[in-house]
């Protein structure tokens, strides 16, 4: 059985898209840039902020300055937008309290910048008892580098062989690859069930009530 399970959040636990593809339009729009359909931004997501904001900039206007004034006007926008149109999954609420009834700790590994990552566990999971929520922080490199996995794991005391993890994209299935834990891929999310194969996903899932069956499998005991 596993006794950890760490989450990605944007397109596994949250439906963050709206909201984020809004702060972008907001960012683009101030600085005098075209906006995009909000039905292309799962595309964008998924590799932090900065990447976000590069890639929907025109090719020619993806300099430093650029992003970094962009990533200003964004952060304004998003840090009092997040919530307007932002859900839990469906099945998600009663997923993390299930394994939180069975002594199965619970952790959030993001590319979302960390306060932002804070401030949306803390409000849609008030009630969740969570072992670490980590988003992303300067200096220490984005996913699919593993360095957010070893950070919760050196603050949870789990062998690698007890870790799942839970995401929507080939970064998640890349991260847990690289960290030498079980990754599991989720199919509600931003990216396609093809993606998550193209990436050697170990498990994917259809619903989250699939989740708990696999931590509690016996072939993992």
């Amino acid at each position: 059985m596993k006794s950890l399970v760490i989450f990605d959040l944007d397109g596994t636990l949250l439906n963050t898209i709206a909201d984020l593809g809004e702060a972008a339009n907001h960012a683009l729009a101030r600085a005098g840039y075209p906006v995009h359909a909000l039905s292309s931004y799962p595309y964008f997501v998924g590799n932090g902020v900065r990447k976000l904001l590069e890639r929907v900039l025109p090719e020619d206007a993806r300099t430093d300055e650029i992003i970094n004034r962009l990533h200003g006007y964004f952060t304004e926008y998003y840090d009092n937008h997040m919530t307007d149109r932002t859900k839990p999954y469906t099945g998600i609420p009663e997923l993390l309290g299930q394994l939180r009834q069975r002594d199965i700790q619970v952790a959030v590994a993001s590319n979302k910048y960390d306060s932002a990552v804070k401030k949306l566990i803390h409000h849609f999971f008030p009630e969740i008892e969570w072992a670490a929520v980590e988003g992303q922080k300067p200096d220490v490199p984005v996913k699919p580098d593993p360095s957010i996995v070893f950070e919760i794991l050196s603050k949870v005391s789990v062998p690698k062989s007890k870790v799942l993890y839970v995401g929507d994209s080939g970064v998640d299935m890349e991260t847990a690859r690289r960290a030498c834990v079980t990754s599991c891929g989720v199919t509600w999310g931003f990216r396609p069930e093809s993606e998550l194969k193209k990436h050697y996903a170990e498990n994917i899932v259809h619903e989250p009530s699939e989740i708990l069956d696999l931590v509690l499998n016996d072939r993992w005991s």
